[in-house]
């Protein structure tokens, strides 16, 4: 099997960005404003506010995103727009996204991801329950179509690991 390659955002990505990304939610649920703002100007919404972009590259080809929003006065990150192009399924491309985010989010000292969802995504949640996120309060309505709310708290081993003496 080829190998996949986790790479971060490159404005030669945009449109994949957006092809993925439309992808996904014109199968699962609809296109909120919310996310025609974040596909249309990734830069702007979220890598000059200090977020991130990965791309998984699998025989040449961008098969899969995800994005880590960075969340105002806020020392955490939104995990948005996973997506896997249908054909490449199956592959663990999801799992290899989560894991790059989990390491990014990691290095940067954030000490919790969120996310939105939908209980229809059931394959989606069913991966982030396997890289530790649960179930909180929706207490917002970032999505109109998001009927669940996730989080990981980031434990930050070399603080934990810490001793002065």
């Amino acid at each position: 099997m080829a190998e996949v390659l986790i790479v971060p955002y490159d404005s030669e990505y945009k449109e994949d960005l957006k092809r993925l990304s439309y992808e996904w939610l014109k199968k699962y649920v609809s296109v909120e404003p919310e996310d025609e703002r974040i596909i249309n100007n990734p830069e702007e919404v979220v890598l000059n506010c200090g977020g991130f972009i990965f791309f998984a590259k699998y025989k040449k080809e961008i098969v899969g995103t995800v994005s880590l929003i960075k969340l105002d006065g806020q020392n955490a990150f939104e995990l948005a727009k996973l997506a896997v192009t249908e054909k490449y399924q199956g592959l663990k491309i999801g799992r290899r996204l989560m894991e790059k985010c989990l390491e990014v989010v990691k290095l940067e000292g954030a000490n919790k991801i969120i996310l939105y969802t939908n209980q229809k995504l059931t394959a989606a949640i069913e991966l982030y329950k396997k890289f530790g996120f649960s179930f909180v309060s929706l207490d917002d309505d970032k999505y109109l179509e998001a009927d669940l709310k996730m989080e990981l708290e980031i434990k930050n081993p070399i603080i934990e690991n810490w001793n002065p003496s």
